[in-house]
Parts: C-alpha cells; sequence; structure tokens
C-alpha cells in the first residue's frame, strides 16, 4: 500500500479543525479532520459547476465573474477557459494557506490558473464579499463548503440561509446566475433559493466523467 504523505497544514480561520494536504500516489487531497474535501483526481463537478453558470451568461463580452471557494483551482481554471479576455475574475478564499498551496504543491494539476491576469485573489469570508458585491456580478460560483448542509466551516451557514441568499441575488446583475455545489442533493435548499425570488434549475451530475458519486449543482438566475 501507498502510504500518504502529508505536505502542509492549517487552521480555518474561526474553527478549530486541521486541514491537512496530502500527496498521494501521484495525487492531491485535502482532508478536514477525517473528511476527504476534494481530490486532484476527481474534479469533474467542480467544472461542471462553471460550464452549467457560464453558459447562461455566455453572451457578456466583459462579465465579472466571483468564485467563493478556491479548493484545487479546477472551478477558476474552467471560468477562465470559458470567458474571454475582457472577463474579470475574483476568487474569495477563507484560508490563506489553500491559496499558497495552489502556488507551491498542486497548481499545475489545473493549469496554474492564479497566474492568469484576469484573475485577482482575495483572502477573506466569501459571505462579505457577495454582501459588499451589489450589482455587480454575470455569475456566482460557491465551492466553499461539501454543501449547505455539509457546511465545512459552521459561520458558513449564514451564506446558504435567507440573508446570504438575498445578498447574492443583489450581487448579480440582471439575467445574471448564482451557482452552487453541493455533494448531495437538498430538495429544501432549492425552495430556499427559489424564496428568494430566484429561478432556480437543480442540476445532478457525477464526480468523475459518468462514474463517481452523484453531486448536485443549483443554479440560480436574478429575474
Amino acid at each position: 500500500m501507498i502510504p500518504r504523505e502529508l505536505l502542509a497544514t492549517a487552521v480555518v480561520p474561526g474553527g478549530t479543525a486541521e486541514l491537512r494536504c496530502y500527496r498521494h500516489d501521484g495525487a492531491f487531497q485535502l482532508f478536514l479532520g477525517r473528511t476527504e474535501l476534494m481530490s486532484s483526481r476527481v474534479h469533474e463537478s467542480e467544472r461542471q459547476l462553471a460550464d452549467l453558470v457560464l453558459a447562461a451568461v455566455a453572451d457578456r463580452v466583459a462579465p465579472q465573474i466571483l468564485i467563493g471557494g478556491l479548493g484545487m483551482g479546477f472551478t477558476l481554471a474552467q471560468v477562465l477557459a470559458t470567458v474571454g479576455p475582457a472577463a474579470r475574475v475574483r476568487v474569495v478564499e477563507l484560508v490563506p494557506e489553500v491559496v499558497q498551496w495552489n502556488r507551491e504543491l498542486f497548481g499545475h494539476c489545473a493549469g496554474h490558473p492564479l497566474r492568469d491576469p484576469r484573475v485577482e485573489v482575495q483572502v477573506a469570508d466569501v459571505f462579505d464579499a457577495v454582501c459588499a458585491a451589489r450589482n455587480s456580478c454575470a455569475g456566482i460560483l460557491l465551492d466553499v463548503d461539501n454543501g449547505p448542509e455539509a457546511l465545512v466551516h459552521p459561520d458558513n451557514e449564514r451564506l446558504y440561509g435567507p440573508r446570504g441568499l438575498v445578498a447574492a441575488r443583489e450581487a448579480l446583475v440582471p439575467g445574471g446566475v448564482l451557482g452552487v455545489w453541493s455533494s448531495a442533493d437538498s430538495p429544501e435548499f432549492g425552495r430556499r433559493l427559489e424564496g428568494v425570488g430566484l429561478a432556480v434549475t437543480t442540476h445532478h451530475v457525477r464526480a468523475r466523467g459518468r462514474k463517481g458519486p452523484r453531486r448536485t449543482i443549483w443554479t440560480a438566475q436574478r429575474r
């Protein structure tokens, strides 16, 4: 059996659980406690999050895109591959070490998207960033937890509640789209999105092409 190699650790701001970065058999993994958050080998659903949101705003010449959660950079890379040269993409990441690891450890897995000049990285709470981005975003992509009912950080509950969803709606330009990634389905969350006046579609995708665990992505458009 090939052992995991621990490369780095971090503590999520405001929490106590240790975030750990491993290398295992040529792949990179992020764990929080005993929970595997992501792997460089399994990222198809993160790319689909980008595709589903950007399909609805493809006609915009210079869109502003906000991504909540950097992860391993696969969602960001897919956004950059889809939007044009005039786009501006802001990535908001709570854990500064995750930004560092993308630059120094595993950024090559996604093609080093942080090196793209269209990208701005902000180390902050995505809730605060969404609240400040009024009427400016063509797309908002949220992948900061394992879903609205599987929180990595307890403070993120406000992001998925009515206050956070209203803030997300107000951050979008008319016709803009909010996309939310989740490891599991939640009909109640879909109803919550509809309850703040967004036009909601629920998508079920696979984590690895046509295989792997099923993931849920909600796209919610501002009318």
